[in-house]
Parts: C-alpha cells; structure tokens; sequence
C-alpha cells in the first residue's frame, strides 16, 4: 500500500462513523453469538475395543453448518477490531467452501457484499448455500485460488479475509469459548475428563493451532494429532520442515489439505500426523454416518479414520483411554459427491478394504 493510500486508510478507521460502525457490528456479532448454544459432544460407541472411548464435537450444529462458523465469527472480528473492514467494504476470501458458506453468513448480518473465490470443483451443494447467505461465488480452475482471491480484492478495493494466514491469530486461544475450552468443559463429568489424544484435520491449520494451544496453556498432558490427506504438503512439512510446497492437491475431501504449507499451520505444537488416503476417508465418513443417523462430510471421515489408527494401536498395546475428534460439516453437502457412488465409480475409489478395518473396531453399520 503507498503512503497515501496507508494515511487514507488511517483517517478512515479513526473516523467517528466508522468507529461507530464498528461498535455496532461487533455487537450484531455479539448478539448472534449469545442467540447459539454450544455445540454437542457425541460420544460413539466401541464395542469391539472395551476402555477405549471415543467423541465427536458436533460442529455442524452451528447456524452455517460447520467448525467454520467459529472460525469466520473470529475473521470478522479480527479484521473488525484492526480497522480493516468498514460499512462499505466488499469482503474476499479463498475457501473450498465451508469457510466461505459461513463468511457469507456474517456478511450478511453487518450488511457487506461477499465474493467467495472457489475451486470450480466445490460441492454444488456448497456454492448453493453461499448463494443462500447472499454471497457470490466466483469459480476458478484448480491453482492459485488464494492468489486470485487477494488480486480480486485489490482490483474492487474490497478486504482479503484471507483464512489461510490469519486463522492461527485471530481465535482467542486462552478460551472466550474456543473449540478446546468449550470440548475440555463437556468433558469435565466424563470418566477421563482429560482425553488422551485430541485429533482434527489441517486446512488452514488454524484449528490445530488453537487446540495445540489451548492444551497447553491448560497443561493438560493430552497429545494432538492432525489428520492430512496423503497428497496434502501438511504431513510432508511435519516430517521434513525443508518441505513448503507439492505439485498438487488432488484429494477429493474438501475443507482440509493443502499443496503449500499455509501461514496458520504451526507444526511445532503438533504431536503427530496420520496421512490418510482418500478412500479411507470416505469410507470412514459413511460408517460414521450410519452409526450417527445422519450424514457427516469427508473431513470428519479423515479425522475418524486418523482415530481408528490410533485405537488399534491401543488396543494392540492393552491401553485404555479417551479420543476427542470433530465432526466438521453435514454430508448433506456431499449428496453429489462422496455420497454418490456413480461419482465414486468414476475415480476409481474403491471402499472395500478400508470399510473391512473399520467394521473390525466400530462393528456392522
């Protein structure tokens, strides 16, 4: 930005209309926020691995539908609180769509125009509920979607959101009902009220940062794993930091995985990574749905099958113990894709092995 455009800026945010805009906005957040219930812990049972407990944080329950919701509400906020948005600012951002479906959401409540810049590959069922909340889709072709998003922003003079740096810093990590404070606080009356391994997927990385975080502030001796799909860069940084970058992500599961290493992905409080294929993902994603009676995505089908790693080494090792994972979005998002076995058919994704492994720890569903 030139020092005009920079001083321009200044004069802007400290304007007494603005900041009044502001004030009220940040209270339009506020107030939708204390209209929402906390989201539910679910636990799911494991017949065939006695002492070992498992939970999914139910984050599709939120107004939008997915973990989203919490981190888009601190997206606003954060650039709310930095002079950054104003009552005429066109809001941008780089999504695969969930971020975007609750951006959109938030967006409308304060009165701003919003361009989701998308894969042209997203989920109909994606683009429809931007459109829903009043946002606009804008599709490119597989690449540098971020890029596109920022040099749209810059074109309209409109507000990169940009999820993917500013995820790690704008959650209040410490608590202000974060996905760590509000899972640690349902898990207070359990029998291990401390879980033994927390897992979540990486998408901007944001999340495992807060959850990474927040153990330890708390100092709760609980290790956290991330989910990746194989061809994401997330689980080839983790092993070799030197790697930043892959030629590409070609996993179907939206919403997680990455071919760069994204600002808000903090691998030092990462204790390990599961990589996991996409068959793997969607079979897991189905199981879990029938086991729940309702529909979950593919992300919650990586984290899932990340658990069942992890509980077969358990009870290969006689241990017992406590997993807290997330149950990210709806399937109902998914009806055209994972859940479509003409789409399966049509990559050459073949579920039959991964459903044989989990059915030996979650039983027929």
């Amino acid at each position: 930005m030139s020092g005009a455009a920079l001083a321009k800026a200044h004069v802007s945010a400290a304007d007494p209309d603005r900041r009044a805009w502001v004030a009220w906005a940040i209270s339009r957040l506020e107030a939708d926020v204390n209209r929402s219930a906390d989201t539910h812990l679910i636990k799911l049972d494991l017949p065939r691995a006695p002492g070992i407990s498992l939970y999914l944080k139910d984050e599709s329950s939120h107004p939008t539908g997915s973990l989203k919701h919490r981190l888009a509400r601190s997206l606003f906020l954060y650039a709310l609180c930095n002079g950054w948005v104003g009552p005429e600012t066109t809001i941008v951002e780089s999504s695969s769509g969930s971020t975007a479906i609750s951006e959109a959401y938030f967006a409308k409540l304060l009165g701003l125009r919003f361009i989701a810049v998308m894969p042209r590959t997203t989920a109909r069922e994606k683009i429809a509920a931007i459109e829903f909340h009043g946002g606009k889709p804008h599709l490119v072709d597989r690449g540098d979607v971020s890029g596109e998003a920022e040099k749209l922003a810059r074109e309209i003079g409109g507000h990169f959101m940009d999820q993917f740096t500013y995820a790690e810093r704008a959650t209040d990590w410490r608590g202000n009902n974060n996905i760590a404070e509000s899972m640690f606080a349902q898990l207070s009356h359990e029998d291990r009220p401390v879980p033994d391994w927390v897992v979540c997927g990486a998408g901007t990385g944001g999340t495992s940062a807060t959850i990474g975080r927040y153990i330890r502030y708390r100092k709760f001796p609980t290790s956290l794993c991330v989910a990746d799909p194989e061809s994401s860069v997330f689980h080839r940084h983790y092993a070799e930091r030197s790697v930043h970058r892959v030629e590409c992500c070609d996993s179907v599961i939206e919403g997680i995985g990455r071919a760069k290493v994204e600002a808000s992905f903090v691998p030092d409080l990462v204790d390990r990574m599961i990589a996991v294929p996409d068959a793997a993902s969607i079979a897991a994603a189905r199981m879990t749905s029938a086991l729940l009676g309702r529909a979950c995505g593919g992300s919650t089908g990586t984290n899932v099958w990340a658990c069942l790693k992890i509980i077969e080494e358990m009870k290969a090792a006689g241990q017992e113990g406590t997993i807290v994972t997330l149950l990210c979005d709806s399937g109902e998002r998914y009806r055209s894709t994972i859940f479509n076995d003409a789409w399966l058919a049509e990559r050459g994704l073949d579920l039959a092995d991964p459903h044989a492994r989990l059915e030996a720890v979650f039983g027929g569903a």
